[in-house]
């Protein structure tokens, strides 16, 4: 494990020799990858962990080298969030046979204190000069949000195990749900589909995001009235906070960070995923923006760490070549740089899109595709009849808004 790329100020080294944590990792194959925060490092035969490692929130990442891989070749990471206190000692222990690092219980980490100073020249330092950085990145997640985010396994995979939801191992199984048997002739991609085993993602094992709501409107809605919440996610947004962070609503920027590090540093694709939705709420609700101008300061500070640590071209769709971050923070700009928002927090946005635009390039006053009209559908029991036919053709269920 390679030293840290800059000296430490040697009073912060003497502070965190005494008072830092230490995580105490045992039997990990030499040649594989291991991370810690913003950090990684190709494990040697000397590798037994990390010292000196401040006291907060830390996540490590692991890919194990394969087994008559080429060199360097490694399998899918693997990432475990912790909580540090002064002077911890954490112990964790290879498993070889699952190919995933298993903490030790607590007793077992308490006894190594006393050995400690002869497994110093074992131990890697911690890179000091990351951590800024690294709190930037994580600084609403808290311990209590990590403990409810996290999968009930504690570990996240970038390729988690999956199982099938019912076994078909028998023809009378496949007849019940009227699929073809696996001895006939597959006629088109559709049936071939149909073959596939339905999967789903090992019980334990799932991170615990909060769910997004289906509908962007209330039950019962109007049509004007599910025009108004197709534009403005004020009321999904709020629906989401109510269920999941009724206390407190800025730990959904807990959520928001927890999934962007998923993915950056565990190549969790869950983890973006659920990043982009939030986004899209919390980006397209402007009568919520209106109410709560601290949590959206906060999210401009959440971005602004955030982006600085991906290239400019990350969130390009390879297919369409759309940027869907340079669409959803224009509509976010249209209304938090408008006279009608909190000053302060005007003049945050304003600076922010600027930032933007100089570092990406990204121009936040041409028109984009989310300009285009946008098909909502209708709730059940609403006919043609009672629509405004100047709105929609006839007997069409739909309606056309702008996005």
């Amino acid at each position: 494990m390679a030293g840290s790329s800059a000296e430490m100020d040697p009073d912060i080294a003497r502070r965190l020799f005494f008072e830092g944590a230490t995580l105490v990792i045992l039997g990990v194959p030499e040649g594989s990858e291991f991370g810690i925060d913003l950090n990684s490092w190709e494990v040697g035969p000397r590798f037994r962990g990390v010292k000196m490692v401040p006291p907060g929130l830390h996540f490590i990442h692991y890919s194990v080298k394969r087994q008559g891989g080429a060199p360097g070749e490694t399998g899918p990471r693997s990432g475990i969030f912790f909580f540090l206190e002064q002077r911890d000692i954490h112990l964790l222990q290879w498993d070889a046979q699952g190919e995933e690092m298993v903490p030790s219980p607590q007793e077992e980490a308490d006894n190594l204190r006393e050995q400690l100073p002869s497994m110093d020249p074992f131990l890697g330092p911690y890179p000091y000069e990351s951590m800024r950085q690294w709190v930037s990145l994580t600084s609403h997640i808290t311990k209590e949000a990590m403990l409810k985010l996290q999968p009930a396994c504690g570990t996240m995979c970038s390729f988690p195990e999956v199982l099938p939801t019912e076994k078909m191992t028998h023809t009378e199984d496949r007849a019940k749900h009227n699929l073809p048997r696996y001895d006939t002739v597959c006629q088109n991609y559709k049936e071939g589909m149909s073959r596939l085993p339905h999967m789903k993602q090992k019980e334990g094992t799932e991170i615990r995001f909060s769910i997004i709501p289906d509908k962007m409107y209330p039950k019962n809605a109007t049509p004007s009235e599910i025009t108004q919440h197709s534009m403005d996610l004020s009321y999904a947004l709020g629906q989401l906070i109510d269920e999941f962070y009724p206390e407190k609503p800025l730990d959904i920027l807990a959520e928001l960070q927890f999934a962007f590090v998923c993915f950056l540093l565990g190549n969790v694709y869950e983890g973006f995923e659920q990043w982009k939705k939030l986004l899209n709420l919390l980006c397209r609700a402007e009568t919520y923006s209106l109410q709560h101008s601290d949590l959206y300061s906060e999210l401009i500070s959440v971005l602004y760490y955030q982006l600085a640590q991906v290239p400019k071209d990350f969130f390009i769709d390879i297919v369409s070549q759309n940027n869907f971050l340079t669409s959803t923070l224009q509509v976010l700009f249209s209304f938090l740089c408008s006279q009608s928002t909190n000053k302060d927090l005007k003049k945050k946005a304003t600076r922010f899109q600027a930032h933007l635009t100089k570092k990406f390039q990204w121009d936040f006053e041409e028109e984009t595709v989310d300009c285009s009209p946008v098909v909502v559908q209708l709730p059940e029991g609403w006919e043609s009849e009672k629509i405004d036919q100047n709105a929609i053709p006839e007997g069409n269920s739909e309606t056309v808004l702008p996005s």
